[in-house]
């Protein structure tokens, strides 16, 4: 048994049962009347008997009290095992995942855990499991998540400079509405077809899920379009995509444009959208994203959300079955506004 240790002296008796009095912590409490016996002159084998302790326990909250007062009586999280990598090695760690691997150096084109574990162990020479691995990253802040689909040929400069001068050029673009609010909407098209997408879903681990899959070739197009802003959304189920199916979508987008508004229009290059015989309505004006740029136009990530909830993992069983379930999903999302305001928002572009 260690020698006796004395108790701070800017604390005595009366003060600490008055801190037990206020405190909502259990344990502090009973923690504090049993150092209060002591400092009413009682033993340490008293004080055992107040917490109902043995005497090495008392000790230890002498010494916890001594060191960080009543709040060193509360009990911690205990701090566990120490990282393996200190700040300089997640650093760089941090970095690996960012700049992702060397498919010609490293022979894989994303990063596993196992691959990761082994760069570390080649950078650093520590062995750590990919479980204890798989929690490091974690803790950095980085998950799984689904990749956007970039061109291989965009021009990245082209499409920073479209989000800093898209609020002057959607300005410019609405000048015949001058005085109207202007409403942010984003277009694009998705084809549902029988031969359908298969998406993740939970399973034990270990095992192989199955999920419906067809072969066929009966598809429809789903003509999309949102504003953020105000999570509204517009769209049409059309057996085609060309000019005429196009200037059926910009007639439903104008009916779905507030009275005082006028509607800016943002999307891609494809033909039947910069056709000359588009007919566009007046409160429409077409503002066209950089060539090979899909990421700035958020309707993709919508598709995204219904194909995972909706339309994925399905056999459709004809063209009209097909139609029923691309209603069906939109107006699903349709009726989730803080859905298409959380997907489709974009800072460049809403400012929030």
């Amino acid at each position: 048994m260690g020698s006796a240790i004395s108790l701070r002296p800017d604390f005595n008796g009366f003060i600490l049962r008055r801190l037990a009095r206020q405190a909502r912590d259990a344990d502090q409490a009973r923690r504090l009347l049993a150092l209060a016996s002591i400092y009413d002159g009682g033993s340490r084998a008293d004080a055992a008997r107040v917490g109902s302790v043995t005497v090495q326990i008392v000790r230890d909250w002498v010494v916890r009290f001594n060191d960080r007062g009543p709040g060193g009586l509360i009990n911690g999280k205990a701090p566990g095992k120490p990282s393996l990598l200190n700040d300089d090695q997640r650093a760089a760690l941090a970095q690996a995942i960012e700049r992702g691997p060397t498919p010609y150096l490293d022979g894989i084109v994303r990063w596993r855990l196992c691959d990761l574990a082994q760069w570390i162990w080649e950078e650093f020479r520590i062995s750590v499991s990919e479980e204890t691995l798989g929690r490091e990253v974690r803790a950095m802040g980085y998950r799984k998540l689904s990749a956007r689909p970039r061109h291989h040929a965009q021009d990245a400069e082209a499409a920073e400079t479209f989000k800093k001068t898209s609020p002057s050029l959607w300005q410019k673009a609405a000048g015949p509405a001058s005085g109207k609010v202007i409403e942010i909407w984003f277009q694009d098209e998705a084809r549902i077809g029988q031969k359908n997408k298969i998406t993740r879903r939970w399973a034990k681990r270990g095992s192989r899920p199955s999920a419906p899959h067809d072969q066929r070739t009966r598809s429809a197009y789903i003509f999309g379009a949102i504003c953020p802003k105000q999570g509204k959304a517009a769209a049409l189920v059309m057996p085609w995509c060309d000019t005429h199916a196009m200037n059926q979508h910009l007639t439903e987008i104008s009916r779905n444009v507030a009275d005082n508004a006028h509607a800016v229009l943002i999307m891609d290059q494809a033909g039947w959208h910069m056709s000359k015989n588009l007919i566009v309505p007046e409160n429409i004006t077409i503002l066209p994203l950089p060539p090979k740029s899909p990421e700035l136009n958020p309707v993709e990530n919508i598709w995204q959300f219904m194909r995972d909830n909706w339309l994925s993992n399905r056999v459709f069983k004809s063209y009209e079955d097909i139609v029923d379930h691309c209603c069906y999903a939109w107006r699903a999302m349709q009726e989730r506004p803080s859905k298409i305001m959380s997907i489709g928002r974009r800072l460049w572009a809403q400012g929030f």
